[in-house]
């Protein structure tokens, strides 16, 4: 009988996106409590509204082709470079570029310690060399890669790992009730599904993020009075 070799990266794919691997995904609201400050966000329909166009028009796409494009450049450091600077680039606000950089710091270390890989450990130096946080979507782009995971399928992992994250906290925030998260979460699936076909083949000059709400969201929970989360 023959090795099923899809197995292994399969559950790697899933440690890595779960919300236990441990890089503080729960602590990031993506400008989503402040938009149920201001009363934008109040029930499921407006919570999967935000999360809809978070991922289509916003971070969910942008970094599932950067991911995409990590994957195709691990084994390049000059290409991984510029990849570095360009992914806080596209990030429109500090409070998201933080968001993105903690996370994708803390998976660099974990997967260095428990999934270990020469691309891992050539990235981590990039990161130190250059000054710059490293992207959570380069990181998981430059991990899948190293160990074989294709393209496609990181991206649809990291893009549902970032609407589960944007799902929880507006249950808590709405508050909501679980079932209506679970609904919310299977309404995305035909648009997760979607972006994560044509992310691989989008070039990075071809990438748009337009999502101005969620940037002035997100600027405005700088400075808002009470915070739960950190975006």
């Amino acid at each position: 009988m023959a090795e099923d070799r899809s197995a292994p990266a399969l559950l790697r794919l899933l440690a890595w996106t779960s919300p236990a691997f441990p890089i503080g995904g729960f602590a990031f609201s993506h400008g989503l409590e402040t938009a149920v400050e201001e009363g934008l966000v109040r029930d499921m329909g407006s919570l999967l509204a935000y999360a809809s166009q978070a991922c289509r028009h916003g971070a969910g796409y942008a970094d599932a082709v950067i991911l995409a494009r990590a994957h195709a450049l691990a084994d390049d450091p000059a290409g991984l470079t510029e990849l570095l600077d360009q992914a806080h680039a596209l990030r429109g606000t500090a409070e998201l570029a933080l968001e993105t950089g903690m996370q994708g710091d803390a998976a660099l270390r974990t997967l260095r310690a428990a999934w270990p890989a020469p691309q891992l450990d050539r990235l981590a130096g990039l990161a130190v060399t250059s000054g710059i946080m490293p992207a959570l979507p380069v990181v998981l782009g430059v991990a899948a890669a190293a160990h074989g995971i294709p393209a496609e399928q990181a991206c649809l992992g990291q893009l549902a790992a970032f609407a589960a994250c944007l799902i929880s906290a507006g249950v808590r925030l709405v508050p909501l009730g679980q079932t209506d998260g679970q609904r919310a979460t299977a309404a995305l699936e035909p648009l997760l599904a979607e972006l994560a076909a044509r992310a691989p083949d989008t070039a990075l000059s071809d990438l748009y993020p337009a999502a101005p709400m969620i940037d002035l969201l997100s600027i405005a929970h700088e400075t808002q009075y009470t915070r739960l989360f950190r975006s």
